[in-house]
């Protein structure tokens, strides 16, 4: 269990995971976060980050940093997106290590899992066979994370952990008009389309994919809990179990936005890996469950597009 006064270290706090762990942190009485701007630490600079945790020396570590996108950001950077997670990640990772922390916590993402796995998805389906091409860089980068956790575990007896969040959206999230996922990239178009009375707004692929959404506050309270009751060289899925179709989910983002104009399909555009649904029986039988649910994220995380008006310009 983490004392209310250790020092703990979220990296990527900025972003909308780092954040929500900070927010959730905050709630439950810890005391001593460290954070570091990207132009005060660079995590993709080794001297840098050696130098950060020979000073700082942090019992516990979160890694939330992350390079992210959706389908086009990752098709586009493919080198970029490998690069710049596994040199941060592998900075962090074994600075950690070689400065004594007591726990280090991986956040990656469900993508790690193949492409045709069978669904829901165990931890344990891991490499079996092979991933989704829209994302095969990132997911490349994420795996090779949370194996070097596993494998100091293994030669060193360290305590680092991993975690793999289904998609999340929520407070804090990058609302690119390009470059973002699917559930604040609607919010966005759907907030536009109304404002602008566009008799029409066409989304990309035929609308068929099943999707599993969690709210990324959610996912910030199974962190901490995993932080203080899990151990173990396998990581654990976060998520809520439930999925929808991407058309369900457009049809309900515009609800909760109040555009009521036509949705038309275009299918000639990618649609993704056809379903990505988490097996959470893990997190389950270790007490932990979801609460909130898709509308009511939704809602807020609306009210926090229309609340952070910078959010809109990334």
């Amino acid at each position: 269990m983490m004392k209310k006064d250790a020092k703990i270290y979220v990296a990527g706090h900025h972003g909308m995971v780092g954040s929500a762990i900070i927010r959730e942190l905050k709630r439950q009485g810890y005391t001593n976060i460290i954070i570091r701007t990207h132009k005060e630490l660079d995590l993709c600079r080794q001297d840098q980050v050696e130098a950060f945790f020979e000073k700082e020396k942090p019992d516990y570590v979160f890694l939330a940093a992350a390079k992210v996108g959706g389908i086009m950001a990752n098709q586009d950077a493919l080198a970029d997106f490998m690069y710049d997670n596994m040199i941060l990640e592998m900075n962090v990772i074994h600075s950690a290590w070689k400065n004594g922390c007591k726990k280090l916590e991986f956040l990656g993402s469900s993508c790690i899992y193949p492409r045709m796995a069978p669904q829901p998805m165990k931890e344990s389906c891991l490499l079996t066979s092979e991933l989704e091409k829209t994302n095969e860089a990132y997911a490349l980068a994420k795996i090779s994370g949370l194996k070097y956790c596993e494998y100091l575990n293994r030669q060193y007896g360290t305590d680092y952990i991993s975690v793999m969040p289904t998609n999340l959206y929520g407070p804090n999230d990058n609302y690119h008009p390009v470059h973002s996922h699917v559930v604040p990239a609607l919010i966005r178009r759907f907030h536009e389309a109304k404002e602008q009375n566009l008799p029409y707004v066409t989304c990309w692929g035929d609308g068929s994919p099943l999707r599993e959404f969690l709210y990324v506050d959610d996912l910030a309270n199974l962190c901490v809990f995993l932080m203080n009751h899990y151990s173990g060289n396998e990581t654990v899925n976060a998520g809520t179990g439930k999925e929808l179709t991407i058309k369900a989910l457009t049809e309900l983002v515009a609800d909760v936005i109040g555009y009521t104009g036509e949705i038309r399909w275009d299918p000639s555009k990618p649609n993704g890996t056809p379903r990505k649904l988490l097996d959470v029986s893990k997190s389950a039988a270790l007490g932990w469950t979801y609460q909130t649910e898709l509308r009511e994220g939704i809602r807020l995380s609306y009210e926090d597009f229309l609340n952070n008006p910078m959010r809109a310009e990334r």
